[in-house]
């Protein structure tokens, strides 16, 4: 039977429930976990929580879900299902809080995609910690598990931008007594079947892919490998030994197998122990597949469209993980720089589904990941993979270890172009152009096609890539390709256009004030894109978030891996000069260096470096907010 039916044909029992009474009409006295989350509940692969939802549920634990509970009144929110049997898991949502809440320049956004209505205020800043110490607060005695973006990439010391300071392990300020970080399905189904088995919180030391903090006099020698970070206070005093912690941590988080990490913080020691394998194609199969109504809940009838979920309701996810390693985006850090994609028979069983919907009018918005063109892409040599540290499998240069055969795409494209009632699938996630421009199979058929292809078949109109920046030594710090490689590919571009009698357009994205960007930089930029007739509308000004290499080179000022000095734009008013020189056009004539710093605000769609994935790029959709000058 396929998933996607009338919500008026849906019963209140195929969401989970969200009150007591929805759980009463399961038959349920009590649940074994409750789930908080400072999103609206849309029960849809796409959010977190309903994936961690599901799979709980598909293991035969009774689950309920807290959307958005108010943190401000007497907290019946939290106390609306008692006490869960097991254990409360909290999640902070598809992005961080804070990246949902300001701006690059720190100025409160008036709008949250999340929300139903798009209305703001939903969720507290730092959304996990506060609803980790109400649950503590509340229930002392009942465990709790924290996981989500704004966990994962909080889980050791890192540099809180809207603070301006350092932070210590979210485990430190949450109370929580364990952390997931990444695609959360293998590690919280363990938890749950342990603490079901009678095991207590204390003794879950040893689940792949969470962290936990214990007496800093712990006997951790059974860890192997082991590396000992310096400790929090090291790095508040010492910014160097921060930015080598960050170098262990990038490195680990990008290997086949990782080591153990510790990390002191007072009279304590915070543990990350490695990752589980990233899924099989039967694991993520089988997550996708799961009986999510892929609607909002009837909760929120009459209180407006929620935009996050507008965006992606016809959109299919082909794919998990990145191997791009760009220096301002954690996707690797989260979801793991190994690529899991989905089988075909699962991805065009759910495009068929989709036709059903009663809203569809025949377009996919979206059939990709979070770089549309990596799916089924892994190392030909696995025993080479498993020998890499490197963060890039294509910075500063393809891996010839790398299968980026496109020729599994494009079948997988013809095949969903044909399924009955589709009139056209979009590719919106954003192509890595020096995947098909480079490599091994640089002139295999199926590469040298792709752009073709897409232009074809997959494109509105308006094609969007990022090259981000056009100077080399700002592309290096963000491992991204030289700026050469897109001029080419719009050469190729135009040429296509041309052949077919197209008239479809090359929209770049860019971003200001990046580490190692000067207003010299800007100025370049901006003459390079007036030759080749481009007036910047896709821009994002940089937004250091915790856990990348752009964030640590801002505040440390040096880069880890070579520990030299980086200059970065830091101040208001130099984040605002470089971010208006984008717009040339608008300034009367003036050059971009000349103005003020009050000058157009940018478009917000792009914001790579805030946790980008198909989800958290709904921030970024171009919405008008009050106040503004993506997330996650």
């Amino acid at each position: 039977m396929s998933h996607i039916r009338n919500s008026e044909g849906l019963k209140i029992t195929d969401w989970l429930p969200t009150s007591k009474k929805e759980m009463e009409k399961r038959g349920w006295d009590e649940v074994d976990v409750v789930l908080f989350s400072a999103d609206a509940y849309i029960d849809h692969p796409s959010f977190g929580a309903a994936v961690i939802g599901r799979i709980l549920e598909d293991e035969g634990f009774r689950v309920a879900i807290v959307p958005q509970p108010n943190w401000q009144d007497d907290l019946r929110d939290f106390k609306k299902f008692g006490r869960p049997r097991l254990f409360f898991a909290i999640s902070g949502g598809c992005m961080d809080s804070m990246v949902n809440h300001y701006t690059a320049n720190r100025r409160l956004r008036s709008d949250d995609a999340y929300t139903a209505g798009g209305k703001a205020g939903q969720r507290p800043d730092y959304a996990t910690y506060v609803y980790s110490n109400i649950c503590k607060q509340l229930y002392p005695d009942v465990p709790v598990v924290i996981g989500g973006i704004e966990a994962s990439l909080r889980r050791l010391t890192h540099y809180d931008y809207w603070q301006d300071k350092l932070k210590p392990s979210i485990l430190a300020e949450s109370k929580a007594d364990l952390l997931v970080y990444g695609m959360g399905e293998k590690p919280i189904v363990e938890i749950a079947r342990r603490l079901n088995d009678g095991y207590t919180v204390d003794t879950l030391t040893d689940i792949p892919q969470t962290a936990f903090t214990a007496e800093n006099d712990i006997d951790l020698s059974h860890l192997n490998p082991l590396i000992r970070l310096n400790s929090f206070e090291e790095c508040v005093e010492d910014k160097v030994k921060f930015a080598l912690n960050f170098k262990h941590i990038e490195e680990e988080s990008n290997k086949y197998a990782a080591a153990y990490l510790a990390e002191a913080f007072e009279d304590r020691v915070v543990v990350v122990n490695p990752p589980y394998p990233y899924l099989t194609e039967e694991e993520i199969d089988h997550s996708f597949d799961l009986p999510y109504t892929r609607l909002p809940h009837p909760r929120y009838n009459g209180k407006g469209a929620i935009p996050a979920y507008d965006m992606i309701k016809f959109s299919v996810n082909a794919h998990r993980g990145c191997f791009g390693g760009c220096s301002f985006c954690t996707i690797s850090a989260h979801q793991g720089k190994f690529i899991s994609s989905r089988s075909e028979e699962s991805i065009l069983k759910e495009i068929e589904e989709i036709t059903h919907h009663p809203e569809f009018k025949g377009y996919i918005s979206d059939l990709g990941g979070p770089s549309a063109n990596m799916y089924k892409m892994e190392g030909r040599v696995k025993e080479m993979c498993q020998k890499c540290r490197r963060a890039s499998c294509i910075f500063p240069n393809v891996c010839q270890n790398l299968d980026n055969n496109h020729a599994r795409l494009l079948e997988l494209y013809r095949k969903a172009r044909a399924i009955k009632g589709i009139k056209k699938i979009f590719i919106g996630s954003g192509i890595r152009y020096d995947l098909f421009m480079g490599g091994l199979y640089k002139t295999s058929a199926a590469n040298l096609s792709y752009l073709e292809e897409v232009m074809l078949h997959h494109v509105s109109g308006r094609l969007k890539v990022a090259p981000e920046h056009t100077s080399d030594e700002v592309l290096k710090m963000m491992r991204k390709p030289s700026f050469k490689l897109f001029e080419q590919l719009k050469v190729d571009f135009d040429a296509i256009n041309q052949k077919h009698g197209l008239k479809e357009q090359l929209i770049p994205y860019f971003i200001s004030s990046h580490p190692a960007c000067h207003d010299s930089d800007m100025k370049d930029l901006v003459e390079r894109t007036k030759r080749l007739d481009f007036r910047l509308e896709q821009v994002q000004d940089f937004t250091p978030t915790p856990m990348t290499l752009s964030s640590t080179i801002y505040y440390a000022g040096i880069d880890p891996y070579t520990m030299q000095a980086v200059y970065t734009a830091t101040s208001r008013e130099e984040k605002l000069r470089q971010r208006d020189a984008f717009f040339w056009y608008k300034g009367g004539g003036k050059p971009a260096d000349a103005r003020s710093a009050g000058g157009p605000k940018a478009n917000s769609f792009k914001g790579k470096e805030a946790f980008r994935s198909k989800s958290e790029r709904v921030r970024f959709s171009g919405q008008k907010r009050k106040g503004k000058g993506k997330e996650k």
